[in-house]
């Protein structure tokens, strides 16, 4: 196990470059064994949740290797084996190796996907999505098992506009008979840069990006190369520093449309900010004003930034009010905020957060990957020293995140317990 310490306090200067995002890599590493010869994948961030991917892909075969950044996927191997538990439960995006396997050899069998304990995280609607282009699903101890005779075309209408119930439906549906549309369709970067990949590889998918995707099916899909997108929640945490802490601390390598939810509501809060076409310089906001929150789907307020910008929250005059929509158990960061010393109640799915509050070092603990993001920006602000556990939640999605608030003047060690 692994817990770091932070010294609180200290400014932020200089630039911290954005990795590529980490819920783009683990849906293209999946997606790319629906190809029938080699896939490259440029901006592969170095992250945990990759290895685990990584480690899948040699399971079932395939030959696998990075270099400068760049995963090199040959899938001509692969066998479709059955994914065991202990594989599948590392994290929620093995289920995207579900659908891939299930639109290339029409069955496939594996057990629940895991991932942090943010809420229920069903994926009924993922399953809908399977059985309206011809698949039958069995379930039997947490393990599925899906086969298809033919996989043909169907219309599938999601009844929230789910990410990953979006994703797997295209990755079943792109060597299906005929025509499938989506509707309802999450609308996220994310699966603009899937359908990208599938695009390169010969798939012929319009709509992504919007709420109709239309994928009609072939039979054949070639090699390709693409690249992962700029991380937008990693981009989206350093900005939030940078409020917090900034001394013209320069986030590079973003795409900034894509983080407008955030930087529109950090104005309304009164921080100073340059946005250029790929980089953002922002300054600590010294009386930030309280704002209202509501977590959406995309374009709106990111679920993945409610937690991280609590912290911000708990420096704002007055009472703000945030509202979580996606997940409902996605405020177990507060029990530590206010251990912290922050003045956050909890209403069923809200939040009220009081401020400002003086945040003093304490020990905490990253009960998942984002509420960990949000517990280092309270460490990093707060008096004294914080000690987080179980820190490799945090690990799992933000690529080399010590080094980075290093560089930039925080004060951080990592050790083993």
């Amino acid at each position: 196990m692994k817990q770091i310490k932070i010294d609180g306090g200290k400014t932020l200067s200089g630039t911290i470059k954005i990795s590529g995002a980490k819920n783009s890599a683990v849906a293209l590493i999946p997606a790319s064994i629906l190809s029938d010869d080699i896939v490259k994948i440029d901006n592969i961030p170095n992250i945990s949740d990759i290895d685990a991917l990584d480690e899948i892909l040699k399971y079932l075969g395939a030959k696998v290797s990075v270099e400068d950044g760049i995963m090199i996927i040959d899938p001509k191997g692969i066998k479709n084996k059955d994914i065991p538990k202990e594989v599948s439960s590392k994290l929620r995006a093995s289920y995207y190796f579900m659908s891939a396997l299930l639109g290339k050899y029409k069955h496939v069998e594996m057990y629940f996907p895991g991932g942090c304990k943010i809420g229920a995280r069903p994926i009924d609607q993922t399953l809908k999505g399977f059985e309206a282009l011809g698949a039958k699903v069995e379930e039997k101890d947490n393990k599925f098992i899906i086969t298809a005779s033919e996989l043909r075309g169907g219309h599938v209408y999601l009844d929230m506009p789910s990410v990953g119930a979006t994703i797997n439906t295209m990755l079943v549906a792109v060597k299906a008979k005929g025509v499938t549309i989506i509707e309802n369709a999450a609308k996220e970067p994310e699966i603009v840069n899937v359908a990208t990949l599938l695009n390169n590889m010969g798939a012929k998918i319009t709509g992504a990006g919007t709420s109709e995707i239309r994928i009609s099916g072939v039979e054949y899909l070639k090699g390709c190369f693409t690249e992962v997108i700029p991380d937008r929640i990693e981009t989206g945490t350093y900005i939030i520093a940078g409020a917090l802490l900034g001394d013209n601390l320069k986030i590079e390598n973003i795409i900034p449309e894509h983080v407008e939810s955030l930087t529109l509501k950090l104005k309304e809060m009164g921080v100073k900010m340059e946005i250029g076409k790929s980089s953002i310089v922002i300054n600590r906001c010294k009386n930030p004003k309280h704002v209202n929150l509501k977590t959406l789907g995309y374009p709106g307020f990111p679920t993945d930034l409610q937690q991280p910008i609590t912290t911000l929250l708990t420096q704002c005059q007055g009472t703000s009010v945030l509202e979580e929509t996606i997940y409902e158990n996605r405020f177990q960061n507060v029990q530590y905020l206010n251990k912290m010393g922050a003045n956050i109640k909890i209403n069923g799915r809200k939040i009220t957060v009081k401020g400002p509050t003086v945040l003093k070092g304490a020990k905490v603990v990253a009960t998942d990957l984002r509420a960990g993001a949000c517990l280092i920006l309270a460490a990093l602000i707060a008096q004294g020293k914080t000690t987080i556990k179980d820190i490799e939640h945090v690990l799992r999605g933000y690529e080399n995140i010590i080094e980075k608030l290093t560089n930039v003047g925080a004060k951080i060690t990592l050790e083993e317990i």
